[in-house]
């Protein structure tokens, strides 16, 4: 299957007065059409500046975007007005996303109208097929966001997001701030999207047990860097960079009579401040040594399945399939 979304070494820094914060720090990986791409770690590791770079909320430092095949990294004007069109985002506050002096009606029909592409009569006819698929009732039309839950103002959230057809949207933490209920039916929503509209996701998160439900493959950022990516199902079956397996690690488990051995990380955190060449994980590695200090490089341990640690191949006693052409 093709790529929709290509990341090619793809940076964000941002000037602080103690020196360059490195908040995505070459950064590759590709979406396949269709597909549910996870993003997971811990806060402040970069997600969101991730998400927010590939759709152009943020201007990136250095590197590609390629979208369908075609270079999108410094489109402007026009041609970033149309690509819009094709990449949107749902947030992840879903009261403070949305205008509250505006009715749901005029929330969802706003894309239409700043596309210049419909009538009064399409826009009206649009967002009530925009409210039917995105489960908001129809007598919400002309309540306002302090009017409604949250899980129906997320459903606001995304139903704008698909007023124009997108063929990519970025999700950053959807469902964070929702109840374990509502997650469940954001969650099945947005699967239920992918399936009807053929729509490409990245979903960004710090939960590994909604990454699990929803995502085809799955990206383990550290500090900027991607340390792992995998297939959803093999990452949770045969992780293997320590920090992924201290993140499983830290799942709680249904079965309480089961003694689960969870993996404590000790050590100070690297500041993304300046960093120094290596892996930015060593500190709190126990399986750290001097070939650690050497800068690291996603490396294919199975197929599909990169990683990005020196000892990979020695921690977990695997041979590697990668070979070079």
């Amino acid at each position: 299957m093709a790529a929709l979304i290509e990341v090619q070494n793809l940076k964000k820094y941002f000037e602080t007065p103690r020196g360059t914060l490195h908040a995505v720090d070459d950064v590759s990986f590709k979406i396949e059409q269709a597909t549910t791409m996870g993003v997971v770690g811990e806060s402040g590791c970069g997600k969101s500046t991730l998400g927010r770079t590939i759709i152009h909320l943020l201007d990136s430092t250095s590197g590609k975007i390629l979208f369908d095949g075609r270079d999108v990294t410094n489109v402007s004007g026009q041609e970033l007005k149309k690509l819009r069109e094709n990449m949107q985002i749902i947030f992840q506050d879903p009261f403070s996303s949305l205008n509250p002096r505006m009715t749901i009606k005029e929330t969802i029909s706003e894309p239409l109208l700043l596309s210049g592409k419909f009538s009064r009569q399409e826009r009206e006819r649009e967002v009530e097929k925009l409210m039917e698929q995105s489960g908001i009732p129809r007598r919400m039309a002309l309540a306002y966001p302090h009017e409604l839950d949250g899980g129906r103002r997320q459903r606001v959230g995304i139903a704008r997001a698909l007023a124009l057809n997108p063929r990519f949207v970025v999700c950053d933490e959807p469902v964070s701030a929702l109840d374990v209920s509502i997650q469940a039916q954001i969650l099945n929503l947005i699967k239920d999207l992918q399936k009807e509209c053929k729509i490409t996701f990245m979903f960004i998160t710090h939960d590994l047990s909604v990454v699990r439900h929803i995502s085809h493959n799955i990206c383990v950022m550290y500090l900027g860097q991607l340390v792992e990516t995998s297939p959803s199902k093999e990452l949770f079956t045969s992780p293997l960079h320590p920090y992924t397996k201290a993140l499983l690690s830290a799942i709680p488990s249904p079965k309480i009579h089961r003694q689960k051995q969870r993996i404590l990380l000790k050590g100070e955190v690297t500041s993304p401040i300046n960093p120094r060449p290596g892996c930015r994980f060593a500190a709190r590695c126990q399986f750290s040594c001097d070939k650690c200090k050497e800068p690291q490089e996603l490396k294919e341990m199975m197929p599909g399945h990169f990683v990005s640690c020196c000892r990979a191949e020695e921690i977990n006693h695997i041979k590697n399939c990668h070979t070079e052409e």
